[in-house]
């Protein structure tokens, strides 16, 4: 009899450790995917002022259509702009 008890109490100890290591590894799993999915989702792109060499987001920037080249030209300021515009008044 003792020998059941002790082979139930066994199985049932098994079954929690390979329960619970069974759902670390699936946790592990989908944190690893939702990670990947994180990553691959970019929100905004860095651009570079051309006066002052700053970083700055895209969607936050200073816009200018340039005249000759047909581009758009991002700028960090208002200042940077106008020093912009004006070195580029000065060259012509």
């Amino acid at each position: 009899m003792k020998l059941l008890v002790i082979a139930i109490l066994l199985y049932i100890g098994y079954r929690l450790i390979i329960g619970d290591w069974k759902k670390k590894k699936t946790n592990r799993e989908e944190n690893t995917d939702q990670d990947r999915q994180d990553d691959s989702t970019i929100t905004d792109v860095l651009v570079e002022d051309p006066v002052c060499h700053k970083l700055v987001p895209k969607q936050q920037a200073i816009r200018l259509k340039h005249k000759t080249k047909e581009e758009i030209i991002y700028f960090c300021s208002e200042e940077c702009c106008k020093q912009f515009v004006s070195q580029e008044g000065d060259k012509e």
